[in-house]
């Protein structure tokens, strides 16, 4: 754990419900669900969404939402965060006078579970945007699929959780989770934003899809790796090619499939050590 600067707190009680039930053959069970609860989110004056989140680090999913949306320059300054948790209300302040009217007009409902939202135009943010040079090293990808594999999270807990991990060479460094992997790949948006993070000297994984939506939410962060044991769309990968965007998926035991950036691998990994997976294996984690 101590690899990890933010890492999952299943133990939080907020984030968690107990409720009883019956099992398949009818005896009660006691069971831990994950929460669901609104978090308005506005800029300056002006309301913009209401997300379902889970509720821990509310900050850093506004500051990160409206980042990825468009709305918050990346050289912005930043004169308030107020999160009220009785209100469950964020209001992100910028000197920055700002005013999306005719943008919150244009929605655009995503394949995210929990059901994104994406506001304006969703390729604008990729306009004339160069990721940079990165190595990949394939022995980083087995070693972070171990750790990110078997730390401790919520989902391990109470499941219905989806997790992205923001990691440096073979180190995972801050893993978010929400009910929606968009939220939390937002959450680690803004957590880079204000930690003022390079975003080119690392790579994101997800449990998630490689979705269009996670292709330029990654892109737009600047970061030129992306990577997930869960399978591709064909946009997501047609939006990773035109931007360059490295785009690893099916990541099980020793196998992996590259279907963009395939240029910045770098193949020094020993297979004899990496330890493989029967085809009918299945990591417990927030999959879809």
């Amino acid at each position: 754990m101590t690899e990890f600067l933010v890492a999952p707190n299943p133990s939080l009680p907020r984030l968690t419900r107990a409720v009883q039930g019956i099992d398949h053959t009818g005896a009660p069970v006691d069971l831990r669900i994950v929460e669901e609860r609104p978090l308005t989110i506005f800029l300056n004056a002006q309301e913009i969404v209401t997300a379902m989140t889970i509720g821990d680090y509310p900050e850093e999913l506004a500051i990160g939402y409206l980042l990825n949306q468009g709305m918050l320059r990346r050289d912005d300054t930043l004169t308030g965060v107020d999160y009220d948790d009785d209100l469950e209300v964020v209001v992100v302040r910028t000197a920055r006078k700002t005013d999306y009217e005719e943008k919150l007009k244009k929605k655009t409902r995503t394949s995210g579970c929990a059901v994104g939202t994406v506001f304006g135009d969703m390729m604008e943010t990729l306009e004339g945007l160069t990721l940079p040079p990165a190595e990949l090293r394939t022995s980083w990808l087995y070693a972070l699929a171990k750790k990110i594999n078997t730390v401790p999270s919520l989902y391990l807990e109470a499941g219905a959780i989806h997790g992205s991990v923001l990691c440096r060479g073979d180190q995972p460094l801050v893993y978010m989770e929400d009910v929606g992997r968009h939220n939390a790949v937002d959450k680690i948006a803004g957590w880079m934003f204000r930690n003022d993070v390079d975003p080119g000297e690392h790579i994101l994984y997800t449990t998630g899809r490689l979705t269009s939506e996670m292709v330029i939410k990654t892109a737009s962060m600047g970061i030129p790796i992306l990577a997930s044991r869960s399978g591709f769309t064909a946009w997501g990968v047609e939006i990773a090619r035109e931007v360059g965007l490295t785009l690893v998926g099916r990541m099980r035991g020793k196998r992996f499939t590259c279907l963009s950036g395939a240029e910045r691998l770098v193949m020094d990994a020993d297979l004899d050590t990496v330890e493989d997976e029967g085809p009918k294996h299945r990591r417990k984690g927030g999959l879809d």
